[in-house]
């Protein structure tokens, strides 16, 4: 769905994130740039746990791949940069095709985001933005939470700085508890202490990064008192300097194998980026386009893999948290830029001090973080039927795999949809006390008056629901007494029908015809009037059968 801009305000083709500038909000877009920076370049060197990268491409994200979405997206708090679900998609799908921390894995994470924004870039031309809204919320949640506890366990030995524990969550879940009694105890506390900081401050003071400041703490502590030498990994050099552009060193025989994981990252970056887009221009009545934003984000991932570096998405997280601290505009990523860019420039020698069990304790809290508990809990009370399908949804990703979970959330999606059109809310329209119509249930025996059913039909007619249409037509007729002489089709809400409809209309008019039963139809939409020109029906029903309301047919019949 696009959000049209206000209708006094011209968008620009470029910089519509940034456009109109704000002049009276340029302080708060680079305050909001800072703290994003502060909370978001621990969370990014994080991720490269996840997506088993170097350090430094974390922060490269947060580079090249923010600049361009600024300057081509549409939305003005879209926040693109790593994410913690693109990164475990990532992962598990390079982990068979080349040892983590190789350089050749590098060079296909590189070709994953390369390919992904060629499938962006494709959608973009196609238009396809709208497909976005083929993932609903509730298995999107469910992925989500999947992601967050695959996210978690993995960190369990990291937590420990232990080595190994496999891809399986059982198995790193195993290696842990057998790991428990040999793990460095200075290792378990720098964990400890960064996980409980990390809950203090998001509990009692959540705009101050704690994440950093454990982060920053840690490297002081580290470089001080020599953890290396007490057997802790640290996160060792990292290169200074801007990231070289080049193509990633891999053949194109190797390209059908990351196909694949492409596509499933880009099922996630439609959904969630389109997702937080919306919220954010609906929040703020601004425009916003969807397909705008698919090329925005199909050049940032492009410049990601150029630049040595895996896949960015829309992250939901950081544009809250600019948005928290007053961020109206992307002049608040390019802030965070500029202050990555002194990080990247400056200041690479004292994250080598880095402990690992800093980075493995704040991904940790992310995967807790992406566990919905509050989202699972408000669809198991009002939609049980949809809770199920969350939690197969992540079920599917925390024990098969997050691949198979997207695949699995997008059936589940689909199957939502077509089951809600499959058994509509059908219903038999009656007069009341004050001759004002109103609709009950329908129940074999209902008639709308002696003689006459009004039936309304509250979904389009296709091939899973036509059957159903036909069914509780044929059993009204047959159970009404008196006998019925007129039916009534409300077909307002009715706005097409596909082949097998309009074939299983024909039956139905043929049907009532041989009973002696005037078929009758009102309030049908003009385009599905012209199909049923097209159709014949118009011509088997009659033309003299159809009317624009419910009162001009009523007025016949009485």
């Amino acid at each position: 769905m696009n959000i049209p801009p206000p209708p006094a305000r011209h968008r620009p083709r470029l910089f519509q994130g940034i456009l109109p500038l704000n002049r009276a909000n340029i302080g708060n877009d680079i305050i909001g740039g800072i703290v994003l920076a502060a909370i978001g370049i621990p969370e990014v060197m994080g991720y490269t746990k996840i997506s088993g990268t170097p350090i430094a491409t974390g922060l490269y994200t947060l580079l090249l791949p923010a600049i361009i979405f600024a300057i081509l997206g549409s939305s003005r708090h879209l926040v693109v940069a790593a994410d913690s679900a693109t990164a475990a998609i990532l992962a598990a799908g390079l982990s068979g095709l080349a040892p983590v921390g190789n350089p050749h894995y590098l060079a296909l994470a590189e070709a994953v985001a390369i390919l992904v924004a060629g499938i962006l870039f494709l959608a973009r031309v196609f238009r396809l933005g709208f497909l976005a809204d083929f993932l609903s919320r509730t298995v999107l949640i469910g992925f989500l939470t999947g992601v967050g506890i695959q996210v978690a366990i993995g960190q369990l030995t990291g937590l420990l700085d232990l080595k190994g524990g496999g891809n399986q969550p059982l198995q790193q879940i195993l290696t842990a508890i057998e790991g428990l009694p040999h793990a460095n105890h200075l290792a378990i506390g720098i964990s400890l202490a960064v996980l409980i900081t990390i809950q203090l401050f998001e509990r009692f003071i959540p705009k101050f990064p704690g994440a950093l400041l454990a982060v920053v703490v840690a490297i002081f502590a580290s470089w001080q008192f020599n953890f290396a030498s007490h057997g802790v990994n640290v996160v060792g050099a990292v290169p200074s300097g801007l990231p070289a552009i080049g193509l990633p060193a891999i053949s194109a025989s190797e390209l059908p194998q990351i196909l694949g994981i492409a596509l499933s990252c880009c099922i996630v970056i439609v959904a969630q980026s389109a997702a937080t887009s919306r919220a954010y221009a609906f929040r703020y009545s601004e425009g916003f386009n969807e397909n705008v934003d698919l090329e925005g984000l199909a050049a940032a991932n492009l410049a990601a893999g150029l630049t040595g570096t895996f896949v960015v998405n829309g992250s939901p997280t950081k544009t809250e948290i600019v948005d928290t601290a007053g961020g109206r505009s992307q002049v608040a990523q390019l802030a965070t830029v500029a202050v990555v860019l002194v990080v990247i420039l400056f200041l690479t020698q004292p994250i080598s001090y880095l402990p690992n069990p800093v980075l493995a304790a704040i991904v940790f809290s992310i995967g807790l973080r992406l566990v919905d508990t509050k989202g699972l809990r408000s669809i198991f009370k009002t939609h049980r039927e949809e809770f199920y399908l969350a939690i197969v949804t992540a079920a599917t990703v925390v024990f098969i795999g997050v691949k198979e979970g997207i695949i699995v959330a997008v059936m589940l999606s689909l199957i939502l949809h077509v089951r809600h059109s499959y058994r509509p809310h059908s219903a038999i329209v009656i007069p009341d006390e004050h001759r004002l119509w109103q609709t009950i249930p329908v129940q074999m025996g209902s008639v709308s008056a002696p003689g006459l059913i009004i039936y309304r039909f509250s979904r389009d007619l296709f091939y899973a629901n036509a059957t159903f249409f036909s069914e509780e037509i044929e059993g009204l007729v047959k159970s009404a007494n008196p006998p019925v002489r007129w039916l009534i089709l409300e077909a307002r809400a009715i706005t097409d029908i596909d082949y097998s409809a309009s074939l299983t209309i024909r039956d139905v008019a043929k049907e009532l015809a041989a009973q002696n039963v005037t078929f009758v139809i009102s309030g049908l939409p003009p385009e599905p009037r012209r199909q049923f020109d097209r159709d014949g029906l118009t011509d088997l029903i009659g033309t003299d059968r159809f009317f624009n309301h419910l009162e001009e047919a009523l007025a016949i019949f009485y």
